[in-house]
């Protein structure tokens, strides 16, 4: 071939079948692309709760403190305890505590993830650790049907701010 061009090289004419199969083929592309950004609306409509990445928390969860007290034995820290309540398929958007933060599920079962690692569920009487500086990308009840619950455990410095969302 090095002496003759490209497109001096005899190529057989498409069969018929093979002509069919080219244009089925451009015509399902065709369809699949003009139902594409529908599907794609519903699919992260349907998953935005899910996956914790809309931009505000749900509008049926609830943060409730429980308590906050100095500890005397660490100077300059302070234990926050808050209990956080998600609606059926509620969600926090991503976000980062300051200190140490341990969740005990008291109801339901709650999804997290937090950065690099995987995507966990955690029910009733199970218990989770976030240590300081990590990025909490997914924090959600795991129901579309049903309430879940949480009880936080925050060690932190005295006046830091427990939580800082992620834009």
């Amino acid at each position: 071939m090095t002496a003759m061009s490209l497109s001096a090289v005899q190529r057989p004419a498409p069969s018929r079948s093979t002509a069919l199969a080219v244009v089925a083929g451009l015509a399902c592309a065709l369809a699949i692309g003009k139902a594409l950004p529908v599907t794609m609306d519903a699919v992260s409509g349907a998953l935005a709760p899910l996956c914790a990445s809309a931009a505000e928390s749900s509008p049926l969860d609830e943060v409730e403190p429980i308590g906050s007290y100095a500890l005397p034995n660490v100077p300059g820290k302070r234990v926050t305890i808050v209990r956080v309540t998600y609606g059926p398929g509620g969600f926090s958007r991503p976000h980062r505590h300051a200190g140490s933060v341990t969740a005990y599920i008291t109801k339901g079962e709650i999804r997290s993830q937090l950065g690099g690692g995987p995507v966990a569920t955690f029910g009733v009487g199970q218990s989770f650790f976030e240590p300081p500086g990590s990025t909490h990308l997914v924090s959600a009840n795991a129901s579309l049907t049903e309430p879940a619950e949480l009880i936080a455990v925050f060690v932190a410095d005295e006046g830091a701010q427990l939580t800082t969302f992620l834009e």
